[in-house]
């Protein structure tokens, strides 16, 4: 392909993109912008959990901790102080946030800042264990990330969480934010930080004869994935409107866990096209969760039916594809026009 269309290629799928998002603002109902929204976030949280997992290698559990700093900070930060004295009402906010109220860029920014942070200096010690012992000490990281916020009264609200948020996440924020996760991840992964991670997912003995400081870029990855994860978690709290520590439990994290899977540890590709498949696939099956009537026969509604439907499919999709969907490949303008001028010139050489 000539250099020239291969600059023209990414340029091009901007304008599509752009294109696409315009068309669906303008023609979808309030709900069908709400799971576009959701679709948008799993992105970057399915990213960012596989920098960690699938191009490092560290099997890290955590991350629905750090999504409540991020979602926690930002709310905290965008809330006019009216609202504060509403939502803490048993006991009032640390004096130092009564009267602080930031533009939302600004506390989206620093909720990332605060989960790679907190990431930062528990990685020092956390980072040094492996496996299995790693990912036990990263699930109990966010679960007493959960505990603290439901004990914190006078920071977080406690176990009442917060409510009344802005509801300031819409397409351009999410879709925008995924676009741009996904244009760094890209850059990350071909830059030698990105070869780096993939030598310590190989194999670490090697990766440190090769003169990789493994226990640096295990950070970086870490903090990196930390941040994004954030930056998820602020954007689905201002997507909700409120927020509580109930949401931050493991289940969140086995749901981003289940798309990276399902989409290939190791592709940006498989986690974006899991992300949108999943989410949208999860709201198509809220019917097996109520009454059916098929003919004369009635079947009653069972909640939670839809998981176990789904739980199944994903069986059959990891029992025929071990390496989920696109395993550790991408899909490139490379692959696709160049498969389609090698048809091309067959046919013509035919």
């Amino acid at each position: 392909m000539k250099r020239n269309s291969k600059r023209l290629l990414p340029i091009l799928t901007i304008l599509i993109v752009f294109a696409i998002l315009l068309f669906f603002n303008a023609t979808f109902d309030n709900y069908k912008m709400r799971i576009l929204n959701l679709a948008g976030i799993y992105i970057i949280l399915a990213l960012s959990m596989n920098l960690i997992n699938g191009f490092t290698g560290l099997f890290s559990l955590g991350h629905a901790g750090f999504m409540a700093l991020g979602a926690y900070t930002s709310a905290i930060l965008t809330m006019s102080p009216a609202t504060k004295q509403m939502n803490f009402f048993i006991e009032p906010i640390l004096p130092i946030f009564a009267n602080v109220q930031l533009p939302f860029p600004v506390a989206l920014f620093m909720g990332g800042l605060v989960a790679a942070a907190v990431a930062w200096v528990i990685g020092a010690p956390i980072l040094k264990l492996k496996d299995d012992y790693l990912a036990i000490a990263t699930l109990g990281l966010g679960e007493i990330i959960r505990v603290v916020f439901t004990n914190t009264q006078s920071l977080t609200n406690g176990a009442l969480g917060l409510k009344g948020l802005e509801r300031y996440t819409n397409i351009w924020w999410s879709w925008g934010l995924a676009f741009l996760t996904v244009l760094f991840m890209i850059y990350l992964i071909n830059s030698s930080y990105g070869r780096a991670f993939k030598a310590i997912r190989e194999d670490e003995i090697a990766a440190e004869s090769m003169g990789i400081n493994l226990y640096k870029h295990k950070v970086m990855a870490f903090v990196i994935g930390s941040f994004l994860a954030g930056i998820g978690g602020g954007l689905l709290a201002h997507l909700i409107g409120t927020i509580d520590p109930l949401m931050f439990r493991f289940v969140l994290t086995f749901n981003v866990l289940l798309i990276v899977v399902l989409g290939g540890i190791g592709s940006i590709s498989g986690s974006v096209i899991s992300a949108v498949v999943v989410t949208f696939m999860l709201e198509q099956m809220r019917f097996l969760d109520q009454a059916m009537k098929i003919g004369s026969l009635e079947i009653p509604g069972i909640p939670g039916m839809r998981m176990v439907i789904f739980a199944i499919l994903l069986m059959v999709v990891i029992l025929f594809y071990p390496k989920g969907l696109m395993g550790r490949e991408e899909i490139t303008w490379d692959k696709i026009l160049g498969g389609y001028y090698l048809k091309k010139f067959k046919l013509k050489k035919d």
